[in-house]
């Protein structure tokens, strides 16, 4: 694993922040690290990147020890906060190049990585605009090229598409997509919807405590129930489904039933069975699967 936290702890006075805080990341998979507001996300990522200090716990970033040498691991890591600070009266081009200088690139090699960064990103059409002038979306990829202008092994970014238009988030999902390729990518949000669009695994925080960590695919697939949704064109009676599991009516009013039950298949069986008895003509019977909006409430409620 290109990233290893292991029982991260933090404290804000008498407030636990995270509370043994463990998961890990592998390269070429973007992990999502999904939490409320106020859930210890953030904190995370400030230690792991070497702006926070922990209470305890170790953080291993490509073998080397985050929490005892940040600097030393600074390189390794590029970073996009939340808020992604800028300095605004500085054209595009000389923001990037005054970056790479603070990682201590100069000369031909810093022009190439410029020049890489603003094709890569789409800046290179405003790369003599200054920051200020940019809008929401371009200033998130100036704070993408940032984050990578020292080629860095492990990226994190930290709310990236918040306040972008469809199709800025578009845009910015593809490139993270690319740019995760041959790297380990964390995107910490709380827009179940990102995740599903482009995560490959899934970390889910609250109060500073991991209640889940796996593939996205496991995480979906392992959901208490199977959603049934019924349409008949008679009217239907609730208790003639009752051994199935929860049952209650759907949107279209008594033609529908919807029916949570542990087994789906078992649940399509007697649904059928229940079906052939009554002489129900049937229109439609679908198996609905939770997405991850309904399993992140159900597991931070």
């Amino acid at each position: 694993m290109s990233l290893e936290v292991s029982q991260l702890t933090k404290f804000y006075g008498n407030q636990k922040a995270l509370d043994e805080v463990s998961f890990s990341a592998a390269p070429g998979r973007i992990l999502g690290f999904l939490g409320p507001n106020g859930a210890g996300k953030s904190t995370t990522m400030k230690i792991i990147t070497g702006f926070l200090a922990a209470d305890s716990g170790e953080v291993s970033v490509l073998g080397q020890d985050a929490l005892h040498a940040p600097k030393k691991v600074s390189n390794l890591i590029g970073y996009l906060p939340e808020h992604n600070p800028l300095y605004l009266d500085m054209y595009v081009r000389e923001f990037l190049e005054f970056s790479g200088g603070l990682y201590g690139i100069s000369g031909a090699g810093l022009r190439s990585k410029v020049e890489e960064m603003l094709l890569r990103t789409g800046l290179k059409p405003e790369q003599h605009k200054k920051i200020g002038q940019l809008s929401k979306g371009y200033r998130q990829r100036v704070g993408l090229a940032r984050a990578l202008i020292h080629d860095p092994q492990v990226v994190i970014l930290d709310e990236p598409t918040t306040g972008l238009d469809p199709n800025q988030l578009v845009e910015i999902r593809s490139l993270i997509q690319e740019v995760a390729q041959d790297k380990t990518l964390i995107l910490s949000t709380h827009i179940m919807q990102e995740v599903e669009a482009i995560c490959h695994d899934v970390v889910i925080i609250n109060r500073g405590k991991i209640l889940a960590s796996d593939s996205l695919v496991n995480l979906k697939s392992g959901a208490a129930e199977a959603q049934l949704i019924l349409e008949a064109e008679e009217e239907l009676q609730v208790e003639w489904f009752e051994d199935l599991g929860r049952v209650s009516f759907g949107s279209k009013g008594k033609t529908e039933l919807r029916i949570a039950c542990q087994d789906a298949a078992v649940g399509r069986k007697g649904v059928m069975q229940v079906v052939h008895q009554r002489g129900l003509n049937l229109i439609s019977l679908n198996q609905q699967q939770k997405n991850l909006e309904q399993i992140f409430r159900e597991i931070t409620k």
